[in-house]
């Protein structure tokens, strides 16, 4: 939640605002206040019309401290109204140290939200009054109660919360628990697993010295039998001849001669001592531990996509090939593939050992042992390399338990996620294509497996970059909203002089703001900001986008929906397409894809 939608439903009468912030931050900007309406710093008591502005958090330099913000409590009279903001999470919020000076000076909390910053988190709004006043809803809204009942029900409500609480405090703690042993337990498997693969390492490396050297012995042998070879009458007498019949008017003329040579050299050598015919011409070399390749891939390009080597069923490979690098692996060439691909990470899916068919079909089962071994091999050659061996179960465990065996670094649970170019928008709805966009893709399960490993994050592709140009305090305020309000909220918005606006609510709600040309994959043209926008607006051209593989989505005058058009009004845009500088009416003709969606959805 924005702060402003927090506070605006509680300012029917206020007609001025009281900053009693002690900290370095300003909340002015966050609060979009009704014209006239500047917040102001008196000392004075603050009463009827007024409203009181605090701020509590963790660091006293940017938040205020603990001690301002109960002596500004002391401040209130009947009939102000208060707004104090957190900078600790929910779930930590330390209001049992503002409570009993709320109680002592008759404010009465209306109602608490989590906000949407980085470093505010929580608000809460308040009123000093002489009468029990009835609280407030989700949305701000009175309920209708008053007097006894809202007593009634304020005392009902926290001893249901309270005991709900406690039931969730001790749940989570029991989980954190479960954590850090999980934790230790992966660290001290990791510790073990790490000295298996030094020492499996040095007994490689034994082994390959060990090989190093023989093979070098065999090449000095072979070395000295060859220039015992070449150094031998019979080759040389050959050579002479087959040079005396590839030119025969000069050769046969010269050949007399080379054979006297040849003569007069053996019958010098005769007197000396014969060499050992195994002994060879240089000295041997010194054995060389070094571990030298003759060929290595090289690519100075940085990994941007997710790589996978592992046993996937065909489906799963086809749908994670889109946002990933996928390499199946079969029994034969698993190990081989797992040193040349140089993967992020080695996937085991438990449906592709479970399946009926398939070249690892009745793995984990016991019944193909073969199999198991080559499984187990795959896992341990992976581990040794340094990359991490993760099972995603897709089914029961009981349907391949000796899976469970294997020295795996992680373990999913769940499916694998659904692909929206499978989906129908007609008969699935577009409820329904939303919610496996932001819940079930495929490109959300391998963020899952892509934050396990250090991979890059595959939703980095779902980034939108805003391009707008905000004239006054009036169109901020829009851009703002409408940005903050999206159900697929933009990565950054680009501006051509942010210095001058006070856009830092975006900043603090974690959208970057910057001038020059956006970084984000896609790109919407929001310089109109005069124009209304659905907050589903970016949601559902994603959701197109997604499900097309399309370069621009947009509207069309004729409201096509899901479907490929020559022309079309872009609202997203792939940033590169943007780049070449082409104008929009020739996107279709140079081969770019155009998707339109329909704007509305129908009443």
């Amino acid at each position: 939640m924005r702060l402003t939608d927090l506070l605006h439903p509680h300012l029917d009468d206020v007609t001025s605002v009281v900053d009693a912030t002690t900290g370095g931050l300003r909340l002015d900007p966050y609060l979009h206040l009704p014209p006239g309406t500047t917040p102001t710093r008196h000392e004075r008591p603050v009463g009827q019309g007024e409203l009181l502005l605090l701020c509590y958090g963790p660091d006293p330099a940017l938040h205020g401290g603990e001690a301002e913000c109960l002596a500004a409590l002391e401040r209130m009279r009947p009939g102000g109204r208060g707004l104090i903001v957190f900078g600790h999470p929910g779930t930590e919020l330390p209001y049992h140290r503002l409570l009993d000076a709320l109680v002592a000076h008759r404010c009465q909390v209306l109602h608490a939200a989590a906000l949407g910053y980085t470093h505010l988190h929580a608000g809460a709004v308040f009123a000093c009054t002489e009468e029990l006043l009835p609280p407030h809803d989700w949305f701000g809204r009175p309920l209708p109660a008053d007097g006894f009942a809202t007593a009634l029900r304020l005392a009902d409500e926290y001893v249901l919360a309270d005991f709900v609480s406690r039931s969730q405090r001790a749940r989570l703690i029991d989980l954190e628990r479960g954590a850090e042993d999980t934790a230790r337990a992966l660290a001290k498997a990791r510790e073990e697993g790490l000295a298996e693969r030094l020492a499996a390492a040095l007994r490689d490396k034994d082994q390959l010295t060990a090989a190093l050297r023989g093979a070098r012995e065999r090449t000095a042998v072979l070395q000295a039998r060859v220039a015992m070879l070449e150094g031998s009458t019979s080759l040389r007498v050959g050579r002479a001849l087959v040079s005396a019949a590839r030119a025969p008017r000069r050769g046969a003329a010269r050949l007399p001669g080379e054979l006297y040579g040849l003569w007069r050299q053996q019958r010098k050598a005769k007197g000396r001592p014969a060499r050992p015919a195994s002994a060879a011409p240089t000295p041997e070399a010194p054995a060389d531990d070094r571990f030298h390749l003759s060929h290595r891939a090289l690519s100075s390009a940085p990994r941007d996509r997710l790589v996978i080597t592992g046993v996937l069923t065909d489906r799963t490979a086809a749908d994670f090939a889109t946002d990933a690098v996928v390499t199946r692996v079969l029994p034969h060439d698993g190990r081989l593939l797992v040193e040349r691909t140089d993967p992020d990470v080695l996937l085991v899916q438990l449906s592709a050992c479970a399946a009926e068919t398939g070249p690892w079909s009745l793995t984990g089962t016991g019944l193909a042992p073969d199999l198991d071994r080559s499984l187990a091999e795959l896992v341990g050659r992976a581990r040794g390399l340094g990359r991490p061996a993760v099972l995603w179960r897709d089914g029961p465990a009981s349907a391949a338990p000796g899976l469970s065996q294997l020295p795996w670094d992680s373990v999913l649970d769940g499916d694998t996620g659904m692909a929206l170019h499978r989906l129908d928008p007609v008969t699935d709805g577009r409820d329904r294509l939303r919610d496996v966009f932001q819940q079930d893709s495929t490109r959300v399960r391998l963020a899952r497996l892509a934050a396990l490993t250090g991979a890059p994050d595959p939703l980095a592709e779902r980034r939108v970059a805003v391009l707008a140009a905000p004239r006054d305090a009036t169109d901020v305020a829009r851009l703002i909203a409408q940005t903050l309000g999206q159900l697929h909220r933009p990565a950054e918005v680009v501006v051509a002089d942010p210095a001058g606006l006070e856009l830092g609510e975006l900043t603090a709600a974690s959208v970057t703001v910057h001038a020059g040309p956006p970084t984000a994959p896609w790109v919407a043209d929001w310089t109109d900001l005069t124009e209304d926008r659905p907050d589903t607006l970016l949601l559902d051209l994603l959701c197109a986008q997604e499900f097309s593989g399309a370069d621009v989505v947009g509207h069309t005058p004729a409201a096509d929906d899901y479907a490929f058009v020559p022309t079309l009004r872009p609202l997203l845009v792939r940033r590169p397409l943007l780049d070449t500088g082409t104008p929009p009416d020739a996107w279709s003709r140079a081969g770019h894809r155009l998707f339109a969606v329909r704007g509305k959805e129908p009443s």
